[in-house]
């Protein structure tokens, strides 16, 4: 039976294997001379952000590792954690880093292949989708199986007095922080510089200079376009890897806890690789024809994803069955359709297909005060639905075993099983970028009306699939940020019960340390929106005035005649985003460990659970107003309440820009903030007992 743990590395390679498959593919698609020169630029200036991003992040990680080193020595954390920590980070920005390199090779590619069909257009983003998706789950389920059987041969010859599992999942743990702290400063800093971007080239651009969207002749529209890559891919990419890493660790930790040994990370590592195979066999299935709308895109991108979910959850099925565990299908099955049913809901309150958001275009008739007014609305009548599946799948995947330990190891179920297919789930949010570099391309290369409708309309689904996305990796967080609030009490529990500490938890609600934990743990979303949201609009600031300073200075830019200085746009965003992302990370990690300094371990599991709930209804409420905003302002691009250039449309460019940091920085960044912060608060569980002052 221990045989069967080797399915994990064989689903990364073959997850790997495909990758490389579809990256090769990407590369011999034709790009022609008319667009070459536009992707070389963006291409360098996002490789120019990433490099100084990760020079700043390996100050940090390197800071990080001494302490945990000096932790280990004097006995506060294992000896092996120092060097998880690092890998998971490695990991992290490794698989955005690949992702936004074959993100920046097929923009264009995308854009000349829609030359000849849409279909072939499509076919080339999803490639490119694809390589991110299953580079992700690839290098996830490679390094956690490199350090299960690594830590696996240390144990035999170890003293230590825990199982062999206990030893593999307490060592393991920092691997999560390592990936968290990546995939924070992936996000807020690649979400700073699009977002500052994107907001000053639409507000001097489509409202001050009335030019259409990705004109060359504006300064700031390279810096924007890198954004798409640094932003939501690279940073998209390292954010969802330690969504999915985090859920396998948290689930194979509360396995332990329950007694299931062995079996608690065949279990959780079966039920991803499975995940991993027909995430592979999805991608053949997204597929359509010339003329297609929105609703047969998406049904063409839904066709991969649908059937990867049902093919996992019965496959699951078996493999549980043949090992004795029949019953831990059922968490397995409520993950995968809450997140099918997270994703569509966000579908219908952010896409232009559906009423609310074609009701706040209309909205945008009467000026930019109701389109903002409409999308905060929106927004926060959007949480309803999500906070009503999260409860239902906590509920149904605790009790469906029994409750206790052994229903904390199936919330943890559930949160495998919601990501068990992010090899084509991904793919498809990663699609989104792609298409929207190639509709910037072909309007600034000047290609065919034709092909920019072509590129247009994958932009469009783009929008669509990126905000389902972003829902999905939120409801993702949510229930692994409960299966690791969970593991933080068993992991006090255990080192109180081994070293004979006098410590009993006293979670009552009316204990005043628990209420002014989640005092603290509830406002700290809010203060970390309020950071990242100012550095947008103070970046944006920087890349408004460079913009008109270029219009003033040569009156030719406009006129065609002029060139542009792109270069200045994308440093001013470089240097803001690297400047400002610091800040929201330290409070991330420091947090739980100041609060448990003063409030002891009861008031850092008070911190958990407040920002755990105030962080993913603020996270759903800006990506959802975010989202509906960005497509109430293309609906009216697509020719309804007036068109481009009408007054609807400079009020819908407003609000778009308002939700610019919402749906692209603040909200995304939030489902980091809460699992950092548990993982923090585990990997120092042994010092927060030992420094408590209550």
């Amino acid at each position: 039976m221990e045989y069967a743990i080797l399915i994990a590395p064989g689903a990364a390679v073959l997850a790997l294997v495909f990758a490389l498959i579809f990256a090769r593919k990407v590369l011999r698609m034709p790009e022609s001379e008319q667009t070459k020169g536009i992707a070389a630029i963006i291409r360098k200036g996002a490789n120019a952000f990433l490099k100084r991003q990760y020079m700043v992040v390996a100050v940090f990680f390197a800071c990080v590792f001494v302490l945990l080193g000096v932790l280990a020595l004097v006995g506060f954390v294992g000896p092996f954690m120092p060097f998880a920590f690092l890998t998971g980070g490695l990991f992290s920005g490794l698989s955005g880093f690949l992702g936004m390199k074959i993100a920046t090779a097929a923009n264009a590619r995308t854009a000349d292949a829609a030359k000849n069909s849409l279909n072939k257009g499509l076919r080339a983003a999803f490639s490119a989708g694809s390589v991110m998706g299953l580079v992700v789950v690839g290098l996830g389920l490679c390094d956690l199986s490199i350090w299960y059987f690594v830590l696996k041969g240390f144990y035999a010859v170890s003293e230590t007095t825990l199982t062999e599992a206990a030893f593999i999942s307490t060592n393991m743990i920092t691997f999560g922080m390592g990936a968290s702290s990546m995939a924070l400063f992936a996000r807020v800093g690649g979400g700073i510089f699009t977002k500052a971007a994107d907001v000053g080239a639409d507000l001097v651009g489509k409202v001050e200079k009335d030019i259409p969207e990705d004109d060359c002749r504006n300064p700031a529209v390279i810096a924007d376009n890198v954004g798409d890559n640094v932003g939501d891919v690279a940073g998209m990419g390292a954010d969802l890897y330690e969504s999915y890493v985090g859920s396998l660790l948290s689930a194979m930790a509360l396995g332990v806890a329950a007694g299931l040994e062995f079996f608690g990370a065949l279990i959780p590592l079966g039920i991803a690789a499975l995940g991993v195979v027909f995430s592979v066999i999805g991608t053949f299935f997204v597929r359509t024809k010339e003329g297609a709308g929105q609703k047969q895109l998406l049904r063409a991108l839904r066709a991969g994803t649908w059937f990867a979910a049902g093919a996992t959850a019965a496959a699951s099925a078996l493999l549980l069955w043949a090992i004795g565990y029949p019953i831990v299908i059922v968490p397995v099955v409520i993950g995968l359709a809450a997140g099918v049913l997270i994703g569509f809901f966000t579908e219908v309150f952010t896409s232009a297909s559906y009423k609310p958001t074609q009701k706040l275009s209309e909205s945008a008739q009467s000026g930019t005060g109701p389109v903002v007014i409409n999308g905060i609305a929106l927004g926060m009548l959007s949480t309803l639905i999500p906070v009503l599946i999260i409860a239902a799948s906590v509920l149904g995947a605790y009790y469906a075993l029994g409750g206790g330990e052994y229903g904390m190891f199936g919330i943890g179920i559930a949160a495998v099983g919601m990501l068990s297919t992010l090899g084509i789930t991904l793919s498809t949010d990663a699609y989104g970028p792609v298409a929207d570099n190639a509709g910037g391309i072909a309007q600034m290369s000047g290609m065919d009306e034709e092909v920019r409708k072509r590129t247009d309309a994958l932009d469009s689904l783009g929008n669509t699939t990126a905000a389902t996305g972003k829902g999905f990796a939120i409801g993702s967080a949510m229930l692994t940020a409960l299966a690791l609030l969970s593991s933080f009490y068993v992991q006090v529990q255990t080192l109180v019960k081994q070293n004979g500490l006098d410590f009993t938890f006293s979670l009552n609600i009316t204990n005043p340390v628990v209420l002014v934990g989640v005092f603290v743990g509830a406002v700290l979303p809010f203060l970390f929106s309020a950071l990242t949201m100012s550095a947008v609009g103070k970046s944006a600031q920087r890349v408004v005035l460079e913009v008109r300073r270029q219009f003033a200075a040569d009156k030719g830019i406009l006129l065609g005649t002029g060139e542009p200085d792109y270069r200045n746009c994308v440093t001013i965003c470089t240097k803001s985003a690297q400047k400002q992302m610091i800040l929201p990370a330290v409070i991330a990690v420091l947090s739980p460990i100041v609060v448990g300094f003063f409030l002891g371990a009861n008031g850092v599991m008070g911190l958990l659970l407040g920002s755990s709930v105030t962080g993913f209804l603020l996270a759903v409420f800006m990506s959802n107003s975010g989202g509906a905003w960005d497509n109430a302002k293309k609906y009216i691009e697509d020719g309804n309440f007036g068109g481009k250039g009408s007054p609807a449309h400079k009020a819908a460019v407003i609000g778009d820009t308002v939700g610019d940091p919402f749906k692209d920085t603040s909200g995304p960044s939030i489902n980091i903030l809460i699992k950092l912060i548990s993982v923090v608060a585990i990997v120092f569980a042994q010092v927060i007992l030992a420094i408590g002052i209550l």
